[in-house]
């Protein structure tokens, strides 16, 4: 564990440079997204045991300042950015379905949520992770204010600056997710809690916002983005927001389709890649998984959208049920990290993944990581890590690393290798669904761009292979193990392997 560490911290120093001025999307794609509950993560008082029942749906606890303390920990994973909660002020009233602990019923886009720190913690936790060469991702709600209650009850003068009716869309429930009008106009939530509809397509509450997050980006030299609930407002605010913003945005569009999810790339930088989440958790959630609808999905989006190299890539999120929910296979939890963090777009990890967690659908899986004792030589730990330092090593030795579109060099029922790279430089990633019961196989790749004679090492198990006298890789599988592999002349002080 101590070469990845050393390793990381070495190839942070090559980061730390663009953490200076606004991040653009091109600065973004050597990025490795660490995401955080804040309210989940860390407490300001140290502690690893103070509970934190997930029923409950309240506040635990977490802080910026705890943030701040464990920092150490998610840098030592290699991740060079952090996303947080949102972090504007919320209802505060106990509801139906618990607190606003998560941060997405906001009421007042100026205050803040006192739950998390004040403003000069916020502020010092920029500071803290912009020391270390990395960024820092906020969450941003922008189609509703929360309400504690059915439409009848909303008291508008409640909010702000939005705090009249006429900024937002008449009630209306969404009753038809084929009718665009009805997903952007009518309102989430229920009679518990009422999402409250802003009127984003009128220009008042436009300019609004606009000049919201100018000034919040501008506050808390904020580097980037995530953006909620982005295919509920109208395509033509978008532009405008990001611009505003003056950094990356990345978009929750929360629909598997490449046709309907893709276009909003036309609209902000990059949206988070649900198209390839739902085949690749098919294709990992069990022995009997489908690679090939995987590998026909990868290709679909290569096509389909503007540029997949700046997607948002992940495994498990606070919407979903937890990787581990579904099975408790170590090995097959290894190969789709692997994918996550190697594939195309910009990797992001949820906190507690790297610990196995394995809660169902909100609010099992927003558990507090604390509670893992942050852990730093558990399996999954340790494999993220080994991960994130070749994609980080990778990236400094060649940033064409970063633009390279993932090309499946081989695919059958159990088994896809996949390139990143060229000129020598690539990773070859070779996956498999077959568990960790799976027999020793031995896989032939061809494809590889390496020639006859380039000793390669598989960096999960610091062993090397030799490309045979038909430029093809003879990769022993066992076990259901991903394997990585990138050439030894390229791993020279790199510290990968203890190179």
């Amino acid at each position: 564990m101590k070469q990845i560490i050393l390793a990381t911290a070495a190839v942070a120093v090559a980061f730390a440079s663009l953490a200076v001025d606004a991040a653009t999307p091109a600065d973004w794609r050597s990025r490795s997204i660490y995401q955080v509950l804040t309210d989940r993560f860390a407490r300001t008082d140290g502690s690893t045991t103070a509970t934190c029942d997930t029923e409950d749906r309240v506040y635990c606890g977490g802080t910026y300042q705890g943030i701040i303390n464990h920092l150490d920990y998610i840098q030592n994973m290699g991740f060079n950015a952090i996303w947080i909660s949102p972090i504007t002020y919320n209802l505060e009233q106990m509801t139906a379905y618990g607190e606003a602990f998560h941060g997405y019923w906001q009421q007042n886009l100026y205050g803040l949520n006192s739950n998390f720190g004040t403003g000069d913690e916020l502020k010092a936790l920029s500071t803290a992770v912009h020391d270390r060469g990395m960024y820092l991702m906020v969450d941003v709600v922008v189609n509703h204010n929360g309400w504690n209650g059915n439409e009848s009850t909303v008291v508008y003068s409640d909010f702000y600056p939005f705090n009249n009716s006429s900024y937002y869309h008449s009630f209306c429930d969404i009753t038809n997710y084929n009718n665009q009008d009805n997903v952007e106009d009518c309102w989430l939530g229920d009679s518990n809690v009422e999402l409250v509809d802003l009127k984003t397509q009128d220009s008042t509450v436009a300019s609004m916002y606009y000049n919201w997050i100018t000034e919040l980006v501008s506050n808390y030299s904020i580097d980037g983005l995530r953006i909620d609930t982005v295919k509920h407002v109208d395509k033509a605010f978008w532009p405008g927001f990001n611009s505003a913003a003056g950094v990356f945005c990345t978009g929750e569009v929360y629909d598997g389709d490449p046709a309907y999810t893709c276009p909003y790339q036309n609209f902000l930088d990059s949206v988070l890649n649900y198209p390839i989440y739902y085949p690749l958790l098919a294709a990992f959630q069990s022995t009997s998984g489908s690679i090939s609808d995987l590998v026909t999905s990868l290709a679909s989006m290569k096509s389909t959208c503007k540029d997949s190299t700046l997607l948002g890539s992940f495994s498990e999120n606070h919407d979903l049920p937890r990787f581990a929910s579904y099975t408790q296979d170590l090995s097959l939890a290894k190969n789709i990290i692997a994918y996550t963090l190697l594939a195309d777009g910009i990797p992001i990890l949820y906190a507690g993944q790297e610990q196995h967690y394995a809660g169902g659908a909100d609010p099992a899986n927003r558990e507090a990581t604390w509670l893992s004792g942050y852990n730093t030589s558990s399996p999954l730990y340790e494999h993220v890590a080994a991960l994130n330092q070749i994609r980080n090593h990778a990236v400094y030795v060649d940033a064409t690393y970063l633009t390279y579109q993932n090309w499946v060099i081989y695919s059958d029922t159990t088994t896809i290798a996949m390139r990143k790279g060229y000129d020598g430089k690539q990773v070859i990633t070779v996956l498999s669904n077959k568990g960790e019961d799976g027999a020793a196989y031995t896989q032939s790749l061809g494809n590889t761009g390496w020639a006859a004679g380039t000793s390669v090492v598989e960096i999960l198990g610091c062993t090397t292979l030799t490309v045979d006298e038909s430029g093809n890789l003879q990769v022993p599988m066992a076990s259901g193990l991903p394997r990585v592999y990138y050439p030894e002349a390229q791993l020279s002080e790199s510290g990968v392997c203890s190179l």
